[in-house]
């Protein structure tokens, strides 16, 4: 099949192209330099020239396919609630394009989206539309295209790491730098799941091959590895102190990240691994952060 794929050249995108090329499809990458179409051609993608700031552009794309998998997203966290926003806008787009056709669309989401229960993992079969995190608005797009006779399904994601990059953790990561620490908050139980990339690209081509509408996939291998945890490796490899700040403090010190810190957000796969017979085999996410290269603060 030729399966249109947005975020093409991102982290996530590059680790699928070659995924679904090894399983016989063909891929139509989007890419907004050239830079990324030579990367494309070299991987064995054709290019799409387009942007999440051009959702018409993104649409004529989807309708010269025989699918979608949505992975692209404005990870500029300091506009998240516009970028999420954004998302829906392309969302919409891309399901335009697939009205009146069984071809499917696979979006992305968090995990978090899951979590309805406090300090119980979030699970496939529950959407809390109230979530706090704006990062809802794409499921909510994803919901408004399928009322329209849409296939969607959505991969909802995790912390998903190798040693270069790990999610939320590579921003953590220049913080603890800039500040000459590395923190948590408080006692830093919260708890954030994880996946190696490997994992998450096999995944995103399972649920494309599935083609059941209205699914959502927990792309989960680790259910919940404590933040303090995360602080510690990080505190070792950049050398560099681990502390404890109070929620008060840690406003001012994490910034933008500052909500994220103390979300507990554990997360399961069981429903996934039992319907797409997916079992994550990739390093955890420690063992990535320990095998990360470092260079002193």
């Amino acid at each position: 099949m030729r399966i249109f794929l947005t975020g093409a050249t991102g982290f996530i995108g590059s680790a699928i192209i070659p995924e679904l090329l090894q399983a016989g499809h063909q891929v139509l990458g989007v890419t907004r330099s050239d830079a990324g179409a030579e990367s494309l051609r070299a991987a064995g993608a054709e290019v799409y020239r387009g942007t999440l700031e051009d959702p018409a552009g993104l649409r004529r794309g989807a309708a010269e396919s025989d699918g979608v998998i949505h992975c692209a997203f404005d990870h500029n966290f300091a506009n998240f609630v516009a970028n999420c926003e954004k998302d829906g806008r392309v969302i919409e787009a891309l399901g335009d394009a697939l009205v009146g056709s069984d071809r499917p669309l696979v979006i992305s989401s968090g995990t978090g989206m899951g979590n309805i229960v406090p300090g119980q993992p979030a699970t496939e079969d529950a959407f809390d539309p109230e979530h706090r995190t704006p990062r809802k608005l794409s499921e909510l797009a994803g919901i408004a295209v399928a009322n329209r006779g849409v296939n969607v399904s959505v991969v909802r994601l995790p912390q998903v790491h190798d040693p270069v990059k790990q999610g939320l953790i590579t921003p953590l990561v220049e913080i603890a730098r800039a500040k000459g620490v590395s923190a948590y908050v408080d006692e830093g139980q919260n708890r954030w799941p994880a996946a190696h990339i490997s994992d998450v690209a096999r995944l995103y081509r399972l649920a494309f091959e599935k083609r059941e509408p209205n699914s959502r996939y927990n792309a989960v291998a680790e259910e919940g590895i404590p933040v303090r945890t995360i602080a510690e490796v990080l505190g070792q490899g950049l050398k560099l102190p681990v502390v404890s700040l109070s929620l008060e403090q840690a406003v001012e010190h994490f910034g933008w990240m500052g909500p994220f810190m103390t979300f507990d957000m554990p997360a399961s796969s069981a429903q996934t691994q039992q319907k797409l017979d997916w079992h994550p085999v990739g390093p955890g996410l420690i063992a990535d952060l320990e095998a990360m290269r470092y260079t002193p603060a």
